[in-house]
C-alpha cells in the first residue's frame, strides 16, 4: 500500500467509552487517529457521530488499520484485559502485516505478570511492547487521565510526546512519565488501584459513624465533605462524596440511602492484596478495603446475623465539631498510612523484579487525571523529590509532623467506633500498623518460641544476649519439654 494512505499518527483499537474518549483527546491535540473496533459498525457509528469533523479515520480491518498508520506504528489497545488481548496481538503479527520496530500499547487493566510475558514474547519478534496503567474514568480519558507506561524502554522515545499529549497536568508537567521495564507500568496502575480501594474505605467509615454515630443527615454530611475538600483532604474523592451526600432523588429524599450496600470490584484491589502477600509486606489497609467489600456482599446473611448478634448503640455526648474535626484527621492519618504502605509495597517489589522504579515521577502521575488525584501527592511529590532514598514516607519531616499532630484524634475516632460498635476496619489497621511499626519490640519473640516448641522452626537470639550458648545471627533450637530431640526444622523466610 503507498505511503499516501497511511495518515494515522496513532491508532485505537476498542470503542467503549474509554477508547472513543481516548481517540477525541488525541485528536484534540493534534493527532490523526485510526480507530478500528471488532464489531466494526461501531467504528462507522463513531465516525458519523462524536468524531464527525476531528482528525480520526476509520478502519474496517485490522489489516487496513495497521496499513493507515504511519512508521512506527504506534498502536494502542483498550480493550478487556485477559484473553482478548493476547488475540488482538495475534491478529496484529498475523494479520496486521506489523513490522519490526513497531509499537503495541496495551492499556486496559491488564495484570503485570501477563505484560511481563507479553514484552519478552514481543521482544523477540522485534516488536515494542507497552503495558500502561490508564486512570480517571470516561471524564479523565477525554479531558487528560493519569498514564503509567512501562514495558519495553526503547518504545518510549517513539510514544511519549503522544502519551504526555494527552495526560493531565499538574503544575506544568505531565501526569504520564516512563515508569519501568516490563510490566512496571501495570503494577504501579495495580498499586493505584489498591489504594483507591483503601481511600473509598476509608472515605464510607467517615460517612458511618457521622450517619449512626452522630445522627447527622446526607445534607451535614455533605457540607462537612465540602469543608473538608478546602483543607488537607482536598482530593476527587472527598468532591464526588459531597456530590453524592447532596444528590436528592425525585421524590426529594437522598439517593444514597436507596443504594444497595452490597459492594462489587473487578480484581485491582485483590491482586495488589495478594502480591502483597507474596512479597511479605504488611499493606494492611488495602487488605482490610478488599475484605470490607467481601463483607458487604454477604448481605442477606448479614440480614439475619443483624438480628441474632448484640452489640452497642451508639450515644454521642460532647463536643460533635470538635469529634468532626478528629475525624477529620483520622481520615487524613490513615490515608498517610495507606500511601506509606503503597510506597512500601513498590520499594520492594523493584527489588523483586529488578525494576528501577521513580517515586517522585509515580506520586507526580497521580497528581492529575486519576482517581486517587490530590493536593495531598503533591506532598508525596516534594518528599520524594527532596529525598529519593527516603526509606518510609513516615520518615519524611512533613508526614512524620502531620502523623504526630492527628494522633490524638485519629485514636479518639477509633476508640469510640469500637465502643460504639461501629466497623472501622480501615482506620483500626491503620492505626495497629502505625503502632507496630513504631514499636521498637513486638511479640514476634512468643510467636517464635512457640514455633520452636511445637514444630523444631528454630529462632535467632537478641544480640545483647548472645553468648557461647547462643550465639548471634545462628538458628538455634531448644528442648522446650525435655522430651523432644536436638533436630531442627529448616526454616524460611515467607
Amino acid at each position: 500500500m503507498s505511503s499516501e494512505t497511511a495518515v494515522g499518527d496513532f491508532g485505537l483499537i476498542g470503542l467503549a467509552v474509554m477508547g472513543q474518549n481516548l481517540i477525541l483527546n488525541a485528536a484534540d491535540h493534534g493527532f490523526t487517529v485510526v480507530a478500528f473496533n471488532r464489531t466494526v459498525s461501531k467504528v462507522d457509528r463513531f465516525l458519523e457521530n462524536e468524531a464527525k469533523g476531528k482528525s480520526i479515520v476509520g478502519a474496517h480491518s485490522i489489516k487496513e488499520f495497521c496499513s493507515k498508520l504511519k512508521k512506527p506504528r504506534r498502536m494502542m489497545m483498550l480493550v478487556m484485559a485477559g484473553k482478548p488481548v493476547d488475540d488482538f496481538i495475534e491478529l496484529l503479527l498475523n494479520e496486521g502485516g506489523i513490522e519490526e520496530g513497531d509499537i503495541i500499547i496495551d492499556g486496559g487493566n491488564s495484570h503485570y505478570p501477563d505484560t511481563n510475558r507479553r514484552t519478552q514474547y514481543l521482544a523477540a519478534k522485534g516488536i515494542r511492547f507497552v503495558g500502561t496503567g490508564v486512570s480517571g474514568g470516561e471524564e479523565g480519558a477525554r479531558y487528560g487521565p493519569s498514564i503509567m507506561p512501562g514495558g519495553n524502554a526503547e518504545a518510549w522515545p517513539y510514544i511519549k510526546d503522544v502519551l504526555q499529549g494527552i495526560s493531565a497536568k499538574s503544575d506544568g508537567e505531565a501526569c504520564c512519565q516512563w515508569v519501568g521495564d516490563e510490566g512496571a507500568g501495570h503494577y504501579v496502575k495495580m498499586v493505584h488501584n489498591g489504594i483507591e480501594y483503601g481511600d473509598m474505605q476509608l472515605i464510607c467509615e467517615a460517612y458511618d459513624i457521622m450517619k449512626r454515630g452522630l445522627g447527622l443527615s446526607n445534607k451535614e454530611m455533605g457540607d462537612i465533605f465540602s469543608q473538608w475538600n478546602k483543607g488537607v483532604l482536598d482530593s476527587f474523592l472527598i468532591e464526588i462524596t459531597r456530590d453524592i451526600l447532596y444528590f436528592n432523588d425525585e421524590d426529594g429524599s437522598p439517593l444514597l440511602e436507596k443504594i444497595m450496600d452490597s459492594a462489587g470490584q473487578k480484581g485491582t484491589g485483590k491482586w495488589t492484596a495478594i502480591n502483597a502477600l507474596d512479597l511479605g509486606m504488611p499493606v494492611t489497609l488495602i487488605g482490610e478495603s478488599v475484605f470490607s467489600r467481601c463483607l458487604s456482599s454477604l448481605k442477606q446473611e448479614r440480614g439475619r446475623a443483624s438480628k441474632l448478634l448484640s452489640g452497642p448503640t451508639p450515644n454521642f455526648t460532647g463536643d460533635k465539631q470538635k469529634f468532626i474535626d478528629d475525624l477529620e484527621q483520622a481520615l487524613y492519618a490513615s490515608k498517610i498510612i495507606s500511601y506509606a504502605q503503597g510506597f512500601m509495597l513498590m520499594q520492594n517489589a523493584a527489588k523483586e523484579y529488578k525494576w528501577k522504579l521513580n517515586k517522585p515521577e509515580i506520586a507526580l502521575m497521580w497528581r492529575g487525571g486519576c482517581i486517587i488525584r490530590s493536593v495531598f501527592l503533591k506532598d508525596i511529590t516534594t518528599a520524594y523529590r527532596n529525598n529519593p532514598e527516603l526509606e518510609n514516607l513516615l520518615f519524611d519531616d512533613f508526614f512524620n509532623k502531620a502523623i504526630h499532630n492527628a494522633q490524638e484524634g485519629w485514636r479518639n475516632v477509633v476508640a469510640k467506633g469500637a465502643l460504639w460498635g461501629l466497623p472501622t476496619p480501615c482506620f483500626s489497621t491503620a492505626l495497629s500498623f502505625y503502632d507496630g511499626y513504631r514499636a521498637e519490640n513486638l511479640p514476634a519473640n512468643l510467636l517464635q518460641a512457640q514455633r520452636d516448641y511445637f514444630g523444631a522452626h528454630t529462632f535467632k537470639i537478641k544480640p545483647e544476649f548472645a553468648n557461647e550458648k547462643y550465639p548471634e545471627g545462628k538458628d538455634i533450637h531448644v528442648n522446650w519439654t525435655g522430651r523432644g530431640g536436638n533436630v531442627s526444622a529448616s526454616t524460611y523466610n515467607a
